[in-house]
């Protein structure tokens, strides 16, 4: 079994799978190195020590007999067979020539001791270089993760943004130093399988021109050698060959944009820090987590990365699975943190929440989870009666937000799927609906922006005591849209709408008129956003409207 592959879309994720798989990389480069240095001294010995050349030589050759050449992937091509074999050949070919007992060759040194202590120096050495960045930006990167997510979203927007430039920054360093890393210790473990080689073939070369005697088996050896030539030249030729191919996906994996993710056998994969309960009060612990949505399992684990001595530490606890229920983003103004979100799973009571590392990470975990926006109310400042009933304020207010929207932002791209700014939309609604205020007050559209409006309007229909298509027809609803008939489901749906109260009509009528103006091409998701208001989720268990609401 030869080493994991490293790619460079892993470094993106920067996950314990790859970090294993980084490991077993520096632990070969290693075990390489520190086979180096034993070669490279007892090659010493055997040029210094004559007296003890049979028994220096009998240890070279078992040091190469010993030696298990790996190279990079599961499937070996017929060279790098040729050339992992190559080090038992050369220890058997040592044996035969020790019996013969020659004079040891004098310039082995420049032959086979300068190449193998370069190739460890600038190429071992190189890779360790790039292994001390690595762990220095990863460390630096998480520190300043931690500090960063820490934030309270109560600070000035300009500091917030000045945090999320810093860690955008440090996140880049992190990646380019991750993908440097890897790309050299790809190029050390290709370039071992010739620089390494080849010195030793020298070695061998000059060692049979001293032997007087060894004459009949260096003719014996050179069918072997010319082969082991044509495959260490097809390696290097491979090796040069796609070497700059490899740098530029390098340098574009560089320039690659962060919301970049790479494909996976998961929905959703990565980091979040999950809030949990201690006896000193409530703190975040980093986990991997996965998501396959398919069969909506969720699962995280505690995972910190270290960096301790030679080598990459992990800390790993064993997964925990869950069943997911629903996915919510977290409102702003109900918890310290920011990019939170909730989720609900069938094996826990509760809620659990969940910090993604920015609001991006946050969207692309609620797109895969199909998470739902939260439900907000509406002001307190609202009447009892004014909830229960749809009445003139109501209508007034949801036609001059229509007309507003359709005169100057029906094109907008995300009309009704970017919120506004809760402050504005509490204060539209405190205007429009406070007990001072006209039924017919008009709207200042040069006052309010479009996101505000359209919040408005979500909101209100949000807050409806009954929703439109009403609790009791609800069920009659449900199987009509439910039916394979498409004529019958018409018909029926025809007829239900008819049933419904006459002012619940008149505002279905009002907002399907302007829904099927938005509901063009580039606005039917925005529309769809809307639909979600006008039907209730019923909760048979308790009879209740559970406040949230499904597309029909």
């Amino acid at each position: 079994m030869g080493l994991p592959t490293l790619e460079f879309s892993d470094s993106y994720l920067d996950s314990p799978d790859f970090r294993e798989r980084l490991q077993c990389h520096e632990i070969e480069l290693e075990r390489t190195n520190k086979f180096i240095k034993e070669l490279i001294k007892d090659g010493s010995l055997l040029i210094g020590a004559l007296r003890n050349l049979s028994m220096a030589v009998q240890k070279f050759s078992q040091s190469l007999q010993d030696f298990q050449f790996e190279c990079i992937g599961d499937a070996e091509t017929d060279d790098e067979i040729s050339i992992a074999q190559s080090l038992k050949e050369f220890a058997r070919l040592l044996i035969a020539v020790e019996e013969e007992r020659r004079r040891l060759i004098q310039n082995a040194n420049d032959v086979l001791i300068a190449p193998l202590e370069k190739f460890r120096k600038e190429q071992i050495g190189a890779a360790k270089d790039g292994k001390k960045k690595f762990d220095k930006e990863s460390e630096k990167y998480y520190s300043i993760l931690d500090k960063h997510l820490n934030l309270s979203a109560k600070k000035k927007e300009s500091h917030l943004q000045e945090a999320d430039t810093q860690i955008d920054r440090e996140h880049q360093n992190f990646y380019e130093a991750s993908l440097e890393y890897v790309f050299k210790i790809q190029e050390v473990q290709e370039k071992k399988k010739f620089e390494f080689v080849e010195p030793l073939l020298s070695f061998l070369q000059g060692l049979f021109t001293f032997y007087h005697e060894g004459y009949e088996l260096a003719q014996e050896f050179a069918p072997y050698k010319q082969q082991l030539q044509f495959n260490l030249q097809n390696t290097r030729n491979n090796f040069e060959s796609t070497r700059q191919e490899v740098e530029r996906l390098m340098q574009r994996m560089k320039s690659a944009n962060q919301d970049y993710r790479p494909p996976s056998q998961w929905t959703m994969e990565g980091y979040l820090y999950v809030q949990e309960k201690r006896p000193l009060g409530f703190t975040w612990i980093k986990h991997y987590c996965t998501y396959d949505k398919g069969s909506k399992t969720f699962t995280m684990s505690v995972s910190e990365v270290k960096s301790s001595g030679k080598m990459n530490g992990l800390v790993s606890s064993s997964p925990e699975m869950f069943k997911l229920k629903s996915c919510i983003r977290r409102k702003t103004d109900s918890i310290d943190k920011r990019f939170c979100f909730d989720i609900e799973v069938v094996e826990r009571h509760g809620i659990i929440t969940l910090q993604a590392f920015s609001e991006a990470n946050r969207k692309l975990w609620l797109e895969a989870m199909d998470g739902k926006e939260p439900i907000y109310t509406l002001p307190a400042i609202i009447s009892k009666k004014e909830e229960m009933y749809l009445n003139e304020a109501g209508f007034n207010f949801v036609r001059k937000c229509i007309q507003a929207v359709e005169t100057r932002g029906i094109t907008i791209l995300g009309l009704y799927r970017i919120g506004g700014v809760n402050s504005k939309v509490q204060k539209l609604m405190n205007t429009t609906f406070s007990p001072k205020s006209p039924p017919d007050i008009d709207i200042d559209i040069e006052l309010w922006d479009n996101k505000t409006i359209t919040s408005g309007l979500k909101n209100y229909l949000r807050c409806l005591a009954e929703p439109l298509m009403t609790y009791k027809l609800h069920k009659d609803f449900i199987m009509a849209v439910k039916s394979d008939d498409q004529n019958y489901r018409v018909e029926a749906v025809h007829a239900l709408v008819h049933k419904l109260p006459e002012k619940n009509r008149e505002m279905l009528d009002i907002l399907i008129k302007h829904l099927s103006i938005t509901a063009q091409p580039t606005k039917s998701h925005d529309c769809l956003q809307s639909r979600r208001h006008f039907w209730p989720h019923f909760d048979e268990s308790s009879g209740r409207n559970c406040g949230c609401y499904d597309e029909y």
